[in-house]
């Protein structure tokens, strides 16, 4: 608890699937992003934070809600939230806190989905559209005409100046940017035009993965559209080429939504600091979870591969969080609901599954957190992308996925039969994961290991494993590939 310092006001712009590497404070090689580095050099930056679920709609209630997917009710994009679970916007308004969400909600709309707990929404309608979005309030629906980030961003702001009185304040801001379908402002249509640089798994073949990975259609080369791409690629490409030339458009129009969510988190700061307001805040910039761009020659997200799992978390708070080295320790999208009411003094609800990691931030920078933590993707076999469902367990230096597949997809989905399969990697000697490490004799202790500790934590969270993970489970090299059903493809 915090009672002896100030509240703090509490700013958290989570945007949609911005991945980390495509943040300048964590090196990014293919775009810049100084303010939003702003937040990073004023605070901290943190290097190891996941989310338990990589899609929007259940990494945005895991976050309000502090819990996992399993307890919130909220496992795909299908599954909208009950909105009157407590979160740590309600602890805080019940505390004194004005509040408020403007922008992306995503989980559901009308009676029992609506945003509760805040004195003031204005959320986009489903995903939301760049140009002229529809915003929905409390007293209907209306268009906003413009770009939605500086939409977003001017609604925002002119909440903040329409309050009184010196309670202190919770505002989410929540940008559609940079989900697909990636369309640009006319400030920013020009950058990017040079080359930007190609992931050195970009040719990934899969090679020794399990069939997951060939199963999923997210492939660059092959998946996206027209409509993504804008503009028809030259019909004299071969084959490597033109996968290369969709990189390069996909990667433009992406980066140029990233440029604009930037100059916007410019915005932010430059008001906060002209108010004097800065140095009393909790900042946070986030995303849903990662993204691949480009990575094993994907985009989108939902594997527990870590360019997908892995979210960028830049705080700053000057008055309670000195600038220093990155923290280490890992975290996830269940911790950020504790850890902004421990800023807040109040305490965490009892139903609340993450930690505080304000600790590490101030006073205990060496403070442990968790040694492994807890991912499950439900949404198997969809009818976009077709990755499976699976579960597993990310410690410091080991991942180990079950892929169980449950034959059940959404509407839609091509139903077949599926021999389950695990993947394990060494992070440390695989930083890329492109070894798939499970059937290696010298790995057999570690596997074993970490499967003890996969069933301890779910348990303690109140998970169950999948009915098929008692069938056999070290099938050899080449089994585990899906049997395509009558007149349907598997790859």
């Amino acid at each position: 608890m915090t009672t002896a310092h100030k509240r703090p006001n509490i700013v958290m712009i989570l945007t949609d699937d911005h991945a980390s590497h495509a943040i300048g404070a964590y090196g990014s090689v293919v775009n810049e992003t100084p303010r939003i580095d702003e937040i990073a050099a004023a605070g901290r930056r943190i290097d190891h934070c996941y989310c338990t679920n990589s899609l929007c709609t259940p990494s945005r209630a895991s976050i309000l809600t502090g819990t996992y997917s399993h307890v919130n009710g909220v496992t795909t994009l299908l599954t909208p939230i009950d909105a009157s679970q407590p979160t740590f916007v309600s602890l805080l308004r019940d505390a004194g806190y004005r509040t408020a969400i403007v922008g992306k909600w995503h989980m559901g709309e009308g009676e029992g989905h609506d945003p509760q707990g805040f004195d003031y929404w204005a959320v986009l309608r489903d995903q939301g559209e760049y140009f002229d979005p529809q915003i929905r309030t409390e007293d209907g629906v209306h268009i906003e005409k413009g770009y939605a980030t500086d939409i977003i961003t001017d609604l925002s702001l002119r909440w903040i100046e329409s309050l009184d009185g010196d309670e202190p304040w919770c505002l989410l801001i929540h940008h559609k940017a940079p989900h697909r379908s990636w369309e640009p402002d006319e400030a920013h249509a020009d950058m990017y035009t040079d080359p930007i640089p190609v992931p050195s798994t970009f040719d990934d073949d899969y090679a020794g993965r399990s069939a997951a990975a060939k199963h999923a259609t997210m492939r660059i080369a092959e998946h996206l559209t027209l409509q993504d791409l804008k503009v028809a690629p030259p019909d004299d490409l071969a084959p490597d080429e033109l996968a290369l030339w969709k990189y390069q458009r996909y990667m433009e129009d992406y980066l140029r939504c990233v440029a604009s969510v930037d100059d916007n988190v410019g915005r932010v700061i430059d008001f906060l600091r002209d108010r004097g307001e800065f140095d009393d805040t909790l900042m946070a910039y986030s995303s849903d979870q990662g993204f691949f761009l480009g990575d094993h020659g994907w985009f989108d997200k939902r594997f527990m591969y870590e360019e997908s799992i892995r979210m960028p978390l830049l705080i700053s708070w000057p008055n309670r969080i000195a600038p220093g080295e990155p923290m280490e320790q890992i975290v996830t999208n269940v911790d950020f609901a504790q850890t902004f009411l421990d800023a807040a003094g109040v305490d965490a609800h009892e139903r609340m599954q993450g930690q505080s990691f304000l600790p590490q931030l101030t006073e205990q920078p060496d403070k442990p957190t968790r040694d492994a933590f807890y991912y499950r993707y439900y949404e198997n076999d969809d009818e976009n992308h077709h990755v499976l469902a699976h579960y597993g367990i990310r410690t410091e230096r080991y991942k180990l996925i079950y892929f169980y597949s449950d034959g059940m997809g959404l509407p839609g989905s091509s139903p077949f039969t599926y021999v389950p399969e695990w993947e394990l990697y060494d992070m440390h000697t695989d930083p890329d994961e492109l070894v798939n490490v499970y059937h290696h004799a010298d790995y057999h202790e570690v596997r074993e290991q970490l499967k003890v500790q996969l069933g301890e934590l779910q348990a303690s969270l109140g998970d169950e494993p999948h009915p098929a993970q008692p069938l056999p489970l070290t099938p050899s090299p080449g089994q585990g590939l899906p049997v395509a059903a009558a007149g349907q493809s598997s790859s």
